[in-house]
């Protein structure tokens, strides 16, 4: 999951005072965080409308790179949509820019809702893709830079907000559509309706102040912060968006124009190394815990799991995404209070516990996985049996696992009991419209067990122990580990690396589960949660209530690493001294 500006409870607080004093500010920020909105769906849908996708192309169904391309290009095209964001955002305005991204991701949406191909799939999807990196940039910077300083951290947290709705609504999404005509088609057309809803929006409503304030349209300025602004603070205002400016504008000749310069004036920095090592690394391990093998392919692991029915696995995925809304809001509550580097070490723990727990749910369920029955197999004639079953010397010790590791095959269950032992088919659409005509269950991914039920618990726990930790404070993190003026440099260094690395491990999930097992899979990721737990312990300061000033100096002195109970007595005793 994505993030970005933190808010405490005041600012909440606040925000609602003013907003309701002032619906025009509210209306900036909503409206500009649909891309927050965009961001999410995109996430969330394709792991439903992949179940679908399988089934109407054969190719798909039995080519796992072709899932994983459907699956990542959109996270290639996103890489992209950054990189190039912060050009069209700066050159031609965030207002545009966000008008230009609703208009890729539409484009993107309707491509794939009429794809007759697979490959064209994959052009729609890095379409959208584009369209999210552009608005997970842009959107952001405008609701900031046109909202109070008061409450500005309180509306760009809307922004993360409207991305893990975005996702839970997707998955809602998915299932209203299970039952329809075109399934999967009307599941990614759909994401085109909100983007076009953002772009009217957008039409209507003025540019970013500041933006307008550095292009010398003073004036223009002047007359948005007079629709934000009370009369009697708009003038103080303009005089800090002046400062600001030229502060910045200093600060550009100071570092040169320019992001090859920039990015040597932050490597030839200590503190800005310390800070990027900090920032890196929390952003790598958000990503190498597995998070987004969950939001893309949630229904395929459900399934994973023994639960063959796409419906339910659909249904159940809907608990995970909605668990990860509602951590989203418990990091908003308590990340200032208990800090952000207790919150990640605790969530890391929580993290490899579920996966470990994960790991042992996958190996219990293969170890007492329904037989082969050589009588069940030919039931539906000789020419419908798994090939490989019928040339295989120890066919009589056949478990459902082991026929689904074979090319090409599929397990059938038994109407009465799916427990008891089944049919090994040949995967094809009418072997498995023929099981499914007698009230069997097919089973192509995983197995009948009983206890899939524990692996779907364990999911909705880790979700529980990843989203108010390691979903939200890396990006809080960031946010502060970097001096102001390497700040941006800095936060778009730790960005590439969180999609380069969630493109990574999304274009890689389905060939470890193939190559590896579900359950080693789980365990691998367990390795590298414990990996980072480790490197954030020694490498990641606690930044919780330290102003910019002291961050820095934290930094220049070099991090000693404490453990979270000594840094809690540690914090008291700071605390008593500061009350005496």
């Amino acid at each position: 999951m994505e993030g970005g500006y933190h808010a405490d409870r005041t600012e909440f607080s606040d925000c609602w005072k003013i907003t309701w004093r002032t619906p025009y500010i509210m209306r900036l920020a909503l409206s500009a965080g649909i891309g927050g909105l965009l961001f999410g769906y995109d996430t969330g849908v394709i792991s439903g409308a992949l179940l679908y996708i399988r089934e109407d192309f054969d190719e798909v169904d039995k080519k796992t790179w072709l899932q994983e391309t459907i699956v990542s290009m959109a996270v290639a095209g996103a890489i992209a949509g950054a990189a190039i964001g912060g050009w069209i955002s700066d050159s031609f305005g965030r207002k545009k820019s966000i008008i230009g991204a609703d208009i890729v991701f539409f484009a993107g949406a309707i491509v794939m809702a009429a794809a007759p191909a697979p490959w064209v799939i994959i052009i729609g999807r890095i379409l959208v893709g584009l369209g999210v990196g552009m608005a997970s940039m842009t959107s952001p910077l405008y609701i900031s830079e046109s909202s109070p300083a008061k409450i500005r951290g309180a509306l760009v947290s809307t922004n993360a907000l409207l991305i893990t709705g975005g996702q839970f609504l997707s998955y809602i999404i998915n299932l209203l559509f299970t039952k329809a005509p075109g399934t999967w088609r009307w599941m990614l057309g759909v994401a085109g309706l909100p983007a076009l809803i953002q772009f009217f929006l957008m039409m209507s409503l003025p540019e970013s102040p500041r933006w307008l304030y550095r292009k010398n349209k003073v004036d223009e300025a002047r007359s948005i912060l007079e629709k934000i602004y009370p009369a009697d603070q708009v003038e103080g205002e303009m005089k800090a968006l002046q400062d600001s400016v030229e502060a910045e504008k200093a600060e550009d000749g100071e570092l040169g124009d320019g992001f090859i310069p920039r990015l040597r004036g932050a490597l030839q920095n200590k503190i800005v190394r310390r800070g990027l090592l900090a920032g890196v690394t929390v952003q790598i391990t958000q990503q190498f815990v597995g998070i987004n093998t969950v939001l893309y392919y949630s229904p395929t692991i459900v399934q994973f799991a023994g639960f063959a029915s796409k419906q339910t696995a659909l249904a159940l995925s809907l608990v995970t995404s909605g668990l990860n809304f509602v951590g989203s809001m418990i990091s908003m509550g308590f990340v200032d209070k208990y800090g952000r580097r207790r919150f990640m070490l605790v969530s890391l723990v929580g993290i490899i516990i579920c996966l470990c727990a994960l790991g042992g749910v996958f190996f219990k369920a293969a170890a007492t996985a329904p037989a082969v029955s050589n009588f069940e197999s030919t039931h539906f004639g000789g020419n419908t049996t798994c090939p490989a079953y019928i040339s295989a010397p120890n066919a009589q010790s056949w478990s459902c696992m082991t026929c689904l590791k074979s090319p090409d095959c599929a397990f059938c269950s038994i109407s009465t009991n799916k427990l008891l032992p089944g049919a090994c088919l040949a995967a094809t659409p009418e072997i498995r419209d023929s099981c499914r005509a007698e009230k069997r269950t097919w089973y192509s991914e995983g197995c009948p067990s009983r206890f899939g039920f524990l692996a779907v618990l364990f999911l909705g726990l880790y979700i529980i122990c990843y989203s108010p930790g390691m979903g939200s404070v890396p990006w809080i993190v960031n946010s502060e580990i970097y001096p102001l003026k390497y700040r941006g440099t800095g936060g778009g260094i730790a960005a590439v690396t969180n999609w380069s690395a969630n493109l990574l491990v999304s274009e890689t999930f389905l060939t470890l589960t193939n190559a590896l097992g579900s359950a080693w899979t789980f365990l691998l990721f367990a390795g590298f949660s414990a990996i980072g737990f480790v490197v954030i312990f020694f490498v990641v300061p606690e930044t919780k209530g330290l102003p910019f000033e002291e961050v820095e100096k934290l930094l220049e002195k070099g991090f000693k690493p404490e453990l979270p109970c000594c840094s809690r007595k540690e914090d008291g005793k700071k605390n008593q001294a500061s009350s005496n």
